[in-house]
């Protein structure tokens, strides 16, 4: 698999009616971000550090002369920690917020697959009652027997502190 050569063909393939996603891995479920949104995908780095960010924010890094924003998924989800390891990456994505666009980074445990999944075969998120917040995530899939929880990369920055980090 050479995910970089799928990113880079993501409009060449695409079925009609699908979407393509990048799926990355974390804490063992795989989730998804819709590939026109990724710039790249980048092996994972130290950050410099930003003083009274959230604990999930770790930092910023200098990226061909652009000031990017990192943030660790497994912390944004309040999964468990887990060491970062040579399959650890970076998947740096572009997103919109209230003042245009912005560029950032994403550490995952590792990337998965590119997958083209049909708009139909995307199920709406299930009600958890409430006490669980659900506004980020776009929808769910199952591709290859294997649930793919598909985000929306703009909520996902934007709710919460990380959002006001970025204004």
């Amino acid at each position: 698999m050479n995910i970089a050569r799928d990113i880079n063909s993501a409009s060449m393939d695409i079925e009609a009616g699908a979407n393509q996603y990048l799926t990355f891995m974390l804490a063992e479920e795989e989730y998804g971000v819709d590939i026109l949104r990724v710039q790249e995908i980048r092996g994972w780095d130290n950050a410099t550090a930003i003083p009274n960010a959230p604990e999930y924010v770790l930092g910023v890094v200098n990226l061909r002369g652009v000031v990017v924003p990192i943030f660790d998924l497994r912390k944004r989800f309040h999964l468990t920690n887990a060491e970062f390891n040579s399959e650890t990456v970076t998947v740096v994505v572009k997103v919109q917020y209230a003042k245009g666009e912005r560029t950032v980074g994403m550490v995952v445990d590792a990337v998965s697959d590119v997958y083209n999944i049909p708009s139909e075969s995307i199920n709406a998120t299930p009600d958890v009652g409430g006490t669980v917040s659900m506004d980020f995530i776009k929808g769910l899939a199952t591709v290859n027997e294997q649930m793919i929880i598909l985000l929306d990369v703009d909520a996902l920055i934007n709710v919460g502190v990380l959002g006001e980090v970025l204004q």
